[in-house]
């Protein structure tokens, strides 16, 4: 290779199985999205002396992380992810590089804890190590990164608290925690007042507990943008370098969106997405949501909260996505959620709502899965007809019974002539005997009397037979 390269781009080829020689002199290197199946050289380092950027991302690449990556000492851009590396992630890169911006080792299989320092000069804006094995804790040494923007830990077995520790990170606009064991409640006090740029949120399948704290909805302002000046704005977020050149790295991120994972590869400035699903917050839904006017995908389903829909979520008029299933709400479905002409994808199913699902263009055009698992619920698009439904309590009512005091009364003179002649008889031997003596004279009357009856009728039937011959 030329000794003067400065650029070596072969992205997006099929260059196979080894790593070609890099060129000392190259600024700019991306092998991103070819076949390597190899191991990183452990002293590719060394032959990175003047990169900024490097890339070997999408490929087939195993072994570990070579210490020698940290050589590359005025590299801004390291991006490994999406292959099969293994092992820990060397310490070195998030103290001895200071001009680092974006480290992406995303979707690999490293393992053990991030590095517990990271250096107080810290420029990261990217930190994406979503999609590995490690574990511990965030190191409350990542505040030292106060121009952090994104920031995705998502499927790990990280253990710790909400870091409300990053409040320092006043830039921060994309935090991803999803599918990890974090635990507590998200509570910061006024912590959150520093994230006023957040614009997506993702910390579903943890076990996050508590309450849904009001105000941090009042301090997301870049959700509450209006139309103007979102149309302004039209940009995504990337990292520039080589300024000069115009280069500059895209972050991406993966959200569920209409119930589906979708990656972006591009992160509009003014998408905005809340997803706290798979957890076990409680309480209600703070009626303070109602002002995030710019959200686009709202998902808070499968916790344990109750009360009942704020009717503020009508406020949301670019929601797409609204997912409340699988809770503990009660009531009506608020009138004004029918006029959020946007919206594609709505699941209320398996809470306790009531009552005949509001009218207008956008709520019926959902299919009854949307709504099953609510047995009070009536109306189209249900087969449930609110006229002949009856009303809750008819369902838990009861026919009061009328009483008949002829029959009681009847019943009660049997009972106690009954006693009245049996209770004698049992405890008292004289009565017994005088009883059985009466009885048996009744007895022996009858029978005489039905002899002497069956005698003389015998008699006459001999006579009336005998005068028709």
């Amino acid at each position: 290779m030329s000794p003067g390269l400065k650029v070596l781009d072969l992205h997006s080829n099929h260059l196979g199985r080894k790593i070609p020689v890099l060129p000392q002199s190259a600024s700019y290197v991306d092998y991103s999205l070819n076949n390597f199946s190899s191991s990183i050289p452990g002293d590719i380092g060394n032959n990175l002396t003047y990169a900024i950027f490097f890339s070997l991302s999408n490929n087939h690449l195993t072994g570990t992380i070579p210490d020698s990556i940290c050589n590359a000492s005025y590299l801004q851009v390291l991006d490994l992810s999406n292959n099969s590396l293994s092992g820990v992630i060397p310490s070195c890169l998030t103290e001895n590089i200071p001009s680092l911006g974006v480290l992406n080792l995303g979707r690999n299989n490293l393992s053990g804890n991030i590095s517990r320092t990271f250096s107080s000069s810290c420029v990261l804006k990217t930190l994406d190590l979503h999609d590995n094995l490690l574990e511990g804790t965030i190191p409350e040494s990542l505040a030292n990164c106060k121009m952090l923007e994104v920031l995705n830990l998502g499927n790990n077995k990280i253990t710790d608290n909400f870091p409300c520790f990053l409040r320092n990170c006043s830039n921060m606009r994309v935090l991803a925690l999803r599918s990890n064991m974090f635990r507590g409640d998200i509570e910061c006090g006024q912590a959150n007042e520093s994230w006023s740029k957040l614009q997506i949120v993702d910390i579903a399948s943890n076990f996050f507990t508590g309450n849904l704290p009001p105000n941090y909805f009042l301090t997301w302002s870049a959700m509450m943008t209006d139309e103007a000046n979102a149309q302004s704005q039209l940009n995504h977020l990337r990292f520039e370098f080589l300024q000069l050149t115009g280069f500059y790295y895209l972050d991406t991120v993966t959200v569920t969106n209409k119930g589906l994972d979708m990656e972006l590869v591009k992160i509009l400035t003014f998408f905005t997405s809340l997803d706290f699903s798979n957890n076990r917050f409680e309480g209600d839904i703070p009626y303070t949501i109602g002002v995030l006017k710019w959200l686009y995908v709202l998902n808070l389903s499968h916790n344990a909260l109750r009360g009942s829909i704020p009717s503020s979520i009508g406020n949301l008029t670019q929601l797409e996505s609204l997912d409340l299933s699988a809770n503990r709400l009660s009531g009506s479905i608020p009138a004004e959620l029918a006029s959020l002409t946007f919206l594609s994808v709505l699941k209320l199913s398996y809470n306790q709502l009531s009552g005949r699902i509001p009218t207008g263009r956008q709520l019926q055009t959902f299919s009854e899965d949307s709504y099953e698992g609510n047995e009070g619920l009536c109306g189209s698009p249900l087969n449930k007809s609110c006229n002949s439904r009856p009303t809750i309590e008819q369902k838990h009512s009861h026919p009061k019974a009328e009483v008949n005091w002829d029959y009681i009364s009847a019943e009660l003179g049997y009972v106690v002539g009954l006693g009245v002649i049996v209770v004698p008889l049992i405890y008292c031997e004289r009565w017994r005997n005088r009883y059985y003596k009466y009885a048996d004279q009744v007895v022996f009357r009858i029978f005489h009397q039905q002899e002497q009856a069956r005698r003389r009728h015998g008699r006459g039937s001999v006579r009336g037979s005998g005068s028709r011959n």
